[in-house]
């Protein structure tokens, strides 16, 4: 997990030759094996946000990948990658964000406020009514928005709402219909590994660059800018790189099926090294309901930290179940608690990791059995602040079924 805050680190004033804002930087999250404190994510496609109990061994995503070396991807059926980009290369902006300066203390002692910073990021056209789907990193903390498009009109945007948990944004500006290219939104349960994908962005600042790639992998999980985690994540091998932030990853009809939001870095650097990470477009569609309904997002939240049962586990503590997952801790003041949940108090050393047994043992949520903390979350997604859902549990041998109320997301995970 990322150590610093979550805001990505772009740099000032941004410029086609220098580094443009797109996110922070950040690698992809560890297996999920390590604790985490469960909370929900936008529902209508599942997509679930949670946040990290113990981040430990997991480091944040909140920046694009760019492919250093990576083959572009030729679309076999479909739309070719010109016909792809003239379609929707119009429907691309540029965003400009001005954070202002925040107070600083020189060398003698001496207070000064900085001067703003401005940072660059993408995003797409939603509709004909001016909206803006971007990352929410791009425009965390902004006091002035720009956003900039293919004809090089460049116009004030409003926040409609933003949404920490699965980094995403909506914007609005005031431009007439006729003067924006809406792109379609497909269906990232569709997607494939292997099937041939297009980034559109302005990384570095260089307006509506494109770059081809596949999909080289489902369901990852990454951080979000608040901590939390980000479910369904696709991950693709198309170069995009800082000022990539919030433009579309589009299949092979030129359907926006993920917005590029962070990158692996490798360790060394901040640029492309072949993974890239893109939220879920299904995940953008029931986010920006909800921000054009209210203008913000809110989150169910449990609040319990949960590891996925081993086979070690359950040889050594002679579990009832072969699969849940074993509580490790419940957040004070939450439903989990509420409800009676019980967290493990035997600190244990398995296989090198270190865990907590005795707890209850969750197998199933509402009726759908749970062998994975991404299962768990996927239920929770799909509901709101104040449903009720029921747990079914062991306690020992005893099997149990606790009513669990599920509260509000906070605004960052337990710690």
């Amino acid at each position: 997990m990322r150590s610093a805050a979550p805001r990505s680190q772009d740099s000032p004033s941004p410029t086609p030759s220098t580094t443009a804002r797109s996110g922070s930087v950040a690698k992809p999250l560890a297996a999920l094996a390590a604790a985490a404190l469960l909370g929900g994510g936008a529902a209508l496609g599942g997509a679930a946000a949670v946040g990290v109990f113990d981040g430990s061994s997991t480091t944040t995503v909140v920046e694009q990948t760019a492919a250093g070396s990576a083959v572009p991807a030729v679309a076999t059926t479909g739309l070719s990658i010109n016909q792809i980009y003239r379609r929707s290369g119009p429907g691309v902006v540029q965003i400009t964000s001005t954070t202002p300066g925040s107070a600083q203390t020189d060398v003698f002692g001496q207070q000064f406020q900085a001067p703003p910073q401005q940072a660059l990021g993408s995003g797409f056209v939603l509709d004909k009514e001016g909206h803006i789907v971007t990352n929410y990193h791009v425009i965390e903390g902004a006091s002035n928005i720009e956003v900039r498009f293919s004809n090089d009109d460049t116009m004030k945007a409003t926040l409609v709402g933003g949404d920490p948990s699965t980094d995403l944004a909506l914007l609005k500006v005031g431009a007439t219909a006729r003067a924006l290219t809406p792109l379609p939104l497909g269906d990232s349960d569709k997607a494939q590994v292997g099937d041939s994908v297009v980034a559109i962005g302005n990384p570095f600042g260089l307006e509506r660059t494109v770059t081809a790639g596949i999909i080289s992998a489902l369901q990852r999980a990454v951080t979000a800018p608040n901590g939390f985690t980000i479910d369904h994540v696709i991950q693709t091998d198309a170069p995009i790189n800082r000022g990539n932030s919030g433009g579309p990853l589009l299949n092979t009809r030129g359907e926006v099926i993920g917005v590029n939001s962070q990158i692996e870095t490798g360790g060394s650097g901040d640029g492309n090294v072949g993974v890239g990470f893109a939220v879920p477009v299904n995940t953008v569609k029931a986010v920006v309901a909800q921000l054009l309904a209210k203008g913000k997002v809110e989150h169910a939240y449990l609040g319990v930290a949960a590891v996925e049962i081993s086979p070690a586990m359950v040889r050594t503590f002679r579990l009832p179940v072969d699969n849940g997952l074993v509580v490790q801790g419940v957040a004070p003041g939450s439903g989990a608690e509420q409800a009676g949940l019980r967290a493990g108090n035997e600190q244990v050393v398995i296989a090198g990791e270190s865990f907590r047994m005795g707890g209850d043992v969750i197998v199933a949520a509402d009726g759908k059995a749970v062998t994975s903390i991404a299962e768990l979350r996927d239920v929770i997604a799909a509901r709101k602040p104040g449903d009720r859902i029921t747990l079914k549990i062991y306690r020992g041998q005893d099997a149990k079924t606790l009513t669990v109320t599920l509260g509000r997301q906070p605004t960052s995970p337990s710690r």
